[in-house]
């Protein structure tokens, strides 16, 4: 058979790269392998447009092969590469102050809470484990607590349990974005002075950001560590964290 025409490899090429099918794509003719190099791509190519794809797919491509590289979370959005090693918590993005965790597929920075809690759920109905992301039971049985009284009770507390450690990080989530709601109203006013009062505003939207963010995830530790001879300390101190957040 003759090989593909300039036409058909622009067309071919074209189709891969708006299906995000271009990296590793080979020849048209199955028994070819040869993979098209960059060079080739540019030549045959014609579309700033569909180049710009191309080049963004090598990128995406070259990060998800590099295991100390990945992608900013950030959940409004984010195009800044960041690198793994080196980085211990409170390392932001330099783009977008973004705090990233890296051990687990948890969107942001979690502490004090740790990276198995954020995974492991728990049923508020029937106390049932499991792990939120794969789906699996968290323990190898599933305990039924509707077989006994005594076990309908236990699950009963631990539904209201669950729901008051809940509606408290709930609530902490929803002041952390009104803080950051106002940072970015008072920052839009450009025509007013930057005066003193209004840097402090500024600053003080910006703690309460990261405070209701502690606090929240606080509610996620304090659940799961119910039990450990340090939680009366953690609640002490995350009560007056929450006393003096509230003041401000």
């Amino acid at each position: 058979s003759s090989l593909p025409s300039q036409p058909c490899w622009s067309e071919y090429l074209t189709t891969r790269i708006e299906q995000n099918m271009v990296v590793n794509c080979t020849c048209p003719i199955s028994e070819c392998r040869a993979q098209p190099t960059t060079a080739f791509i540019c030549s045959i190519v014609s579309s700033d447009e569909i180049i710009a794809k191309y080049e963004k797919a090598l990128l995406r491509g070259y990060v998800e092969c590099c295991s100390n590289l990945t992608w900013c979370t950030n959940p409004q959005g984010c195009d800044q590469i960041l690198l793994k090693d080196g980085l211990g918590y409170g390392a932001a993005c330099s783009k977008c102050s973004w705090i990233s965790c890296f051990n687990c597929n948890f969107p942001e920075a979690h502490y004090p809470a740790s990276c198995s809690h954020m995974s492991h759920m728990t049923c508020a109905k029937c106390n049932h484990g499991f792990c939120w992301r794969c789906l699996k039971p968290w323990r190898p049985t599933h305990k039924d607590y509707y077989n006994c009284s005594a076990m309908v009770s236990k699950a009963a507390w631990q539904e209201k349990r669950f729901q008051d450690y809940n509606e408290r990080c709930t609530f902490h989530h929803h002041a952390r974005e009104f803080a950051m709601s106002l940072r970015n109203r008072v920052s839009s006013i450009s025509e007013m002075p930057k005066i003193r009062t209004l840097t402090f505003v500024l600053d003080a939207c910006k703690v309460l950001e990261q405070a209701r963010k502690v606090l929240a995830y606080s509610c996620v530790y304090s659940y799961y560590n119910q039990d450990t001879e340090s939680m009366d300390v953690v609640e002490q101190q995350t009560e007056s964290l929450e006393l003096h957040t509230n003041a401000l």
